[in-house]
């Protein structure tokens, strides 16, 4: 069914990364003939706690013809290879999550089949010893070059970022009204968004309605009334601390996770400063104690008051609904634990894109863009469930609640693959290809029983030879690699002499 009108006036309620965005990619794409809105108020916060990326952030700047140079500046950026993750497997315990691949790969399998057959044969070092990015990042080095090729992403100052893509946004001539929300007009009839009024008296219209709302969701959830599929009984943690400190030493190429004994705690590193909080769940942790925990380990002098932000894990029963589609935490949220906010919102930016209903809204449009935002949403919860529900911890109740849950089925399947037979199906669309799960699975303790046939193919001496020649290529990389913090600052010193 196709509701037959024309859009043209595209409305986005509220700014932030997700309305900046927004309002930045759809005019720069496809905004010739569009008139878009974006209306936001001063006096209303973003969370702004999503400062890690994920590399994904790199295609849609690409889009944007953002010049790489001009956004570190801009946001104070670092450089990200990963995660460092400690105490998630066991007190004392730490393992890294790169970005990029792992050693060298076959047609048949990848290279941890190797590396199990040359571990059990006694030829193999640890398996981060197999990754650039791994050993870049715990030797606080990076760059890129013809020559190199580093996979990464970044830290950013968020709200610096949403104020970046306010001016690309404004380029291609975004308005921006300024204004607190006092009520959404649905049309009794068709039941679509007609206008929003603000408290100001002044009523915006539009045809296409964006809601990035953040946890109010003003448009999708309270005025149409989209319901909420709660994940607390997979991902308990509801609530957060976050506080800004002084810069004391240079800034690492990786985020770092640190599970508490009732949550974790990440530091986050940037030019100017370095960000920091904690999650928990208050079912296992009061709010004080959860904040003496991220009080005591932080390294620099404060320059906030800790902010505390509470949230419910989960998403919209529909991302889109009528002529309203939701973007960024006003469509769900999942815990920071694999900087994957602001992915989910590029991805639900391009997909409207895509799928943007020139001709009025046609629902098998809605439809595809609600599956595919779903399957993208709950790919990426199973990879923060692993976390948890593979561990040996059993210091606190937290630890041994989240071991027992019920997993989905398709986690439980590349659980299962994994620990028998050390496969790992790549979906097509999957955000974490397949070095990541196995990063992750074995940095969290689960070893396959057994590799893939073909390694026997070689003899002990050829896969002796070739797990040597894997550590010279990295080795050899790694040493031309200058400092993180030196190569930035010539990075942008060498761009802005252009």
């Amino acid at each position: 069914m196709t509701q037959n009108k024309l859009i043209n006036r595209v409305v986005i309620a509220g700014g932030g990364t997700a309305g900046w965005m927004a309002a930045a990619t759809i005019a720069a794409t496809i905004g010739k003939r569009l008139n878009i809105t974006l209306v936001e108020s001063d006096d209303i916060p973003t969370v702004g706690v999503g400062e890690a990326t994920v590399p994904s952030l790199l295609t849609i700047h690409q889009l944007l013809k953002i010049r790489e140079a001009d956004f570190l500046k801009a946001v104070n950026g670092t450089y990200k290879l990963g995660i460092m993750f400690e105490n998630w497997k066991r007190l004392d315990h730490k393992y890294f999550h790169s970005f990029g691949k792992s050693g060298t790969s076959c047609w048949a399998a990848g290279f941890h089949h190797f590396w199990l057959r040359a571990k059990e044969q006694k030829m193999a070092k640890s398996f981060s010893e197999y990754s650039l990015e791994t050993l870049a990042a715990e030797k606080g080095r990076f760059a890129h070059t013809k020559n190199q090729s580093l996979n990464y992403a970044y830290h950013l100052d968020s709200a610096k970022y949403g104020q970046f893509l306010r001016g690309i946004a404004e380029k291609h001539s975004v308005t921006r009204i300024e204004g607190k929300i006092d009520k959404v007009d649905i049309d009794k009839q068709s039941g679509h968004i007609k206008s929003i009024l603000l408290e100001s008296g002044q009523i915006v219209e539009g045809d296409l309605f964006i809601d990035c709302t953040g946890f109010r969701s003003l448009l999708l959830g309270q005025a149409l009334g989209v319901g909420y599929n709660d994940w607390s009984d997979t991902l308990p943690a509801n609530a957060a601390y976050a506080v800004q400190t002084k810069s004391h030493r240079p800034a690492v190429p990786y985020t770092r996770s640190i599970a508490l004994d009732a949550g974790w705690r990440w530091q986050i590193p940037l030019q100017h400063r370095v960000g920091n909080g904690v999650v928990f769940s208050t079912n296992f942790k009061s709010e004080e104690s959860a904040l003496d925990d991220l009080l005591r380990g932080i390294d620099g002098e404060p320059i906030t008051d800790p902010r505390l932000i509470r949230f419910t894990t989960g998403q919209r029963k529909e991302f889109w609904h009528k002529n309203c589609v939701s973007i960024g935490l006003s469509s769900g949220f999942l815990e920071p634990l694999e900087s994957t906010s602001i992915h989910l919102i590029q991805q639900a930016i391009v997909w409207l894109i895509s799928l943007f209903p020139n001709e009025g809204i046609d629902q098998n449009l809605v439809n595809r863009f609600n599956q595919q935002m779903a399957v993208e949403t709950e790919t990426i919860r199973d990879f923060i469930v692993l976390h948890y529900h593979l561990q040996e911890r059993d210091d606190h109740e937290f630890w041994r609640y989240l071991r027992e849950i019920k997993v989905s089925d398709r986690l439980q399947q590349i659980l299962d693959l994994f620990k028998n037979n050390g496969t790992i199906i790549e979906e097509q669309d999957d955000l974490f290809a397949e070095n990541s799960w196995v990063q992750v699975m074995l940095g969290q303790g689960l070893t396959p029983k057994q590799y893939h046939p073909i390694v026997d193919m070689m003899s002990d001496r050829d896969l002796n030879m070739f797990m040597r020649q894997q550590e010279f290529n990295i080795q050899k990389q790694l040493t031309s690699l200058p400092p993180h913090t030196q190569f930035i600052q010539h990075f942008m010193s060498h761009a802005a002499s252009k």
